[in-house]
């Protein structure tokens, strides 16, 4: 059976994600896909074959390594790489990505790479209906004056409009979790998410088909 691997900088990244898979795409947790969180972004290594350092937990310096052992334990799996561009120009950080692809002798038939521009709360801020549904007391006025995608800060906005004073790990997922539910998949307000979503459907439109 043909399944999702979803491979994601963090845990704050997967309640958002696994929404967009349940949620619009009706599919099941661990039967038609695994959400994979890393500990933070990095650097892709200079050498994308050479064997990653296990005490470098970051998404983009084990991922050439996971492409490769996914190309042999599942090779039909669809591969989603989701990755925040944060200050990096997403062009770049696409080339830079299919590069390693391409320098990788053996990879899954099928990679799909999303950013996330600038991180996963610019999805949640440029839905301010979201948020304000999800904490009623927010100031999203402030919200709605920023261009969705813009690089601004986007956790430290959304801190800002909900009043949180908090910015662990733990405090970003529970905003992803408390929003996420919220989020309009069909039409949504941040084209990089929207990108998600349809590539994600290019993907499964082309690919041998999940057993639903």
């Amino acid at each position: 059976m043909t399944r999702i691997e979803v491979l994601v900088e963090g845990a704050s990244d997967v309640p958002v994600v696994r929404e967009v898979l349940q949620r619009h795409f009706r599919l099941v947790e661990n039967e038609h896909f695994r959400i994979h969180p890393h500990q933070g972004r990095g650097e892709l290594p200079a050498n994308p074959m050479a064997i990653p350092d296990r005490h470098k937990r970051q998404l983009l310096h084990q991922l050439p390594a996971k492409l490769r052992g996914y190309a042999k334990s599942s090779p039909d799996a669809i591969v989603l790489v989701v990755v925040d561009a944060d200050n990096t120009p997403c062009v770049q950080l696409l080339a830079d990505l299919n590069a390693m692809l391409n320098q990788l002798q053996i990879r899954p038939r099928q990679v799909l790479f999303r950013l996330a521009i600038e991180e996963t709360e610019s999805w949640f801020i440029a839905d301010t209906a979201a948020v304000q549904k999800a904490f009623p007391r927010a100031k999203v006025a402030t919200l709605k004056k920023l261009k969705p995608d813009a690089v601004v800060g986007a956790w430290e906005r959304l801190a800002e409009a909900i009043g949180s004073t908090g910015s662990s790990g733990t405090d970003k997922r529970r905003w992803a979790e408390s929003i996420s539910p919220h989020l309009n998949l069909d039409s949504p307000c941040s084209p990089s998410l929207a990108k998600l979503i349809s590539g994600l459907q290019r993907e499964l439109s082309n690919g041998p088909g999940l057993d639903l």
